[in-house]
């Protein structure tokens, strides 16, 4: 096990920064945990830990220090997708690896994280942004469902590993966002699709995914609902009006 220290840069609202953390949790490693304020981000933190000023991002190294004074001697590591892989590389040799101990299985985990981010995260997205129909997420629902064993498991097997780290954060922040119909689609329209997800028959594989994902230690200590609720009910509670208002005038 890698004995360097490690802070994260972390926002409870957060899906890319959440993946990080499920994979920290995951790990076994030991960490601190910052939260940054993304509507109010320090002024430290782009000229100290990652200059993008995005979450997350991961000082490893270097001498105990507070997350707000960041040793110069600790490497700053930023982008989720560059985290999973970097702490999968860290656990590996560990009894808590986050990626399959083959190539293609390795590649496998890969290839689910690519697919299920590139087909899901722009729908979701659009329509609680945009107002587009929250049924544009189906086709990645069922996307995602063809790509899972079809024998139980998680994203590559009995393994739960990055891939799972990955989509985990964005499905559960649109399933409840669309539990509780927060989004600039019509009215009803994000509560109805969630209610579809949770009685149709031909959703159950992609359900018992969620469930099994969604019932994990790590998942239960990192998913804050209602900071969720109240985040997304600030950023998009106005949108549905505003779609209106420009669609009428």
């Amino acid at each position: 096990m890698a004995t360097q220290r490690i802070t994260l840069y972390s926002a409870k609202i957060c899906p890319w920064a959440h993946r990080t953390e499920l994979a920290l949790k995951e790990s076994g490693l030991s960490y601190k945990r910052f939260e940054i304020d993304l509507q109010n981000k320090p002024e430290w933190y782009a000229p100290k830990v990652n200059p993008a000023s995005k979450v997350p991002a991961i000082a490893y190294g270097g001498p105990d220090t507070e997350p707000e004074n960041p040793s110069p001697e600790s490497t700053k590591i930023a982008e989720s997708y560059v985290l999973l892989e970097f702490i999968a590389d860290l656990v590996q040799s560990s009894n808590k690896p986050l990626l399959p101990a083959t190539p293609v299985g390795r590649a496998q985990a890969r290839f689910f994280i690519e697919t299920a981010t590139s087909k899901f995260v722009g729908p979701w997205y659009s329509s609680v942004t945009k107002g587009d129909d929250p049924k544009g997420v189906l086709p990645a629902i069922e996307a995602i469902q063809d790509l899972l064993p079809s024998q139980g498991g998680y994203a590559v097997g009995e393994q739960w590993t990055i891939a799972d780290a990955a989509i985990t954060p964005f499905l559960a922040r649109a399933l409840v966002a669309y539990k509780h119909d927060i989004g600039a689609y019509d009215e009803g329209e994000g509560r109805k699709l969630w209610e579809l997800l949770e009685t149709d028959d031909k959703y159950a594989r992609f359900k018992k995914y969620y469930a099994d994902v969604t019932s994990r230690a790590s998942f239960k200590e990192t998913f804050f609902e209602d900071v969720i609720v109240e985040g997304f009910s600030k950023r998009f509670g106005d949108a549905r009006a505003a779609r209106k208002a420009a669609s009428s005038s």
